[in-house]
């Protein structure tokens, strides 16, 4: 209640301007982030969609900070990634408006919240495992999280996803505690652009996993990534954190480890190409 009932009183703040979406380039990525986790993945060929929200609410969570842009102005959507069944990453309602006879991707045992959306096939990912979407392949990588939707499913698989295209790999991280499988991941990929949480590290539930922005700094030493872009954060009140804390220790962090110059910080809807 401590996280919850002062969030009610907030204003929702953000702004949702159409969006311009820059020409792509072969060997070039766009990204525009949505907010909390959500991003468009841009590539001259495929848009992907991973972690789509547009709700305003979780349940009687308020959303503090709006999309970056409306839903309606969403070029086609090609493929759809979500990382686990947890409401603040997988919002049905974002999902139904969004499905178009497209293939979706999620982790073992969370297919069935996704069957009925609309999809034209859901794949189911085992850590490690992959699939060929178009000019992308996706692989299903591991995290330190957990993945129920309800107290009594706890079968259902969590993870990350390592996408690569023309010889690119984006990794998003989806949520996680730190755990020594960054090192892991690096190994397996030469990773590009790592999307990491920052937020939601002092829960409510006294729970370690969700990183602190130290931790992040951490992990994408050990992923030897090339830009940190930071998420999960300034959307959702999930933890006793102030909003703006996440983002200000990991700009603390990066200078102190000197890789300040590979933090990219995004503004919700402004779509970067890299």
């Amino acid at each position: 209640m401590e996280v919850l009932i002062p969030s009610l009183f907030i204003k929702r703040s953000g702004e949702d301007a159409p969006p311009q979406f820059p020409k792509i380039n072969p060997g070039q990525i766009g990204m525009t982030w949505i907010g909390h986790a959500s991003f468009l993945i841009q590539t001259p060929e495929v848009n992907v969609l991973v972690d789509p929200n547009w709700s305003k609410w979780l349940k009687v969570i308020k959303r503090l900070k709006r999309p970056g842009f409306e839903i309606h102005h969403l070029p086609d959507i090609d493929f759809v990634l979500v990382t686990h069944a947890h409401f603040d990453h997988l919002d049905r309602r974002t999902l139904r408006r969004v499905a178009a006879d497209q293939p979706i991707v999620v982790p073992i045992g969370v297919g069935n919240l996704v069957h009925d959306l609309g999809f034209q096939i859901v794949h189911e990912l085992d850590y490690w495992q992959k699939v060929k979407l178009g000019p992308l392949e996706v692989a299903l990588t591991p995290c330190y999280h957990w993945g129920a939707r309800f107290l009594a499913d706890l079968h259902r698989g969590f993870g990350g996803f390592a996408i690569t295209v023309d010889n690119r790999t984006i990794f998003h991280c989806g949520d996680s505690a730190f755990f020594p499988g960054f090192r892991e991941i690096g190994g397996h990929y030469d990773i590009d652009i790592a999307l990491l949480p920052i937020g939601a590290y002092d829960a409510p539930t006294g729970r370690e996993v969700h990183m602190n922005p130290e931790e992040a700094v951490r992990a994408f030493t050990e992923l030897g990534a090339k830009t940190l872009v930071p998420m999960h954060y300034g959307t959702f009140r999930l933890g006793y954190e102030p909003l703006e804390e996440p983002l200000q220790r990991l700009l603390a962090a990066a200078r102190k480890q000197k890789i300040e110059d590979k933090v990219l910080v995004m503004t919700e809807g402004k779509p970067v190409v890299l």
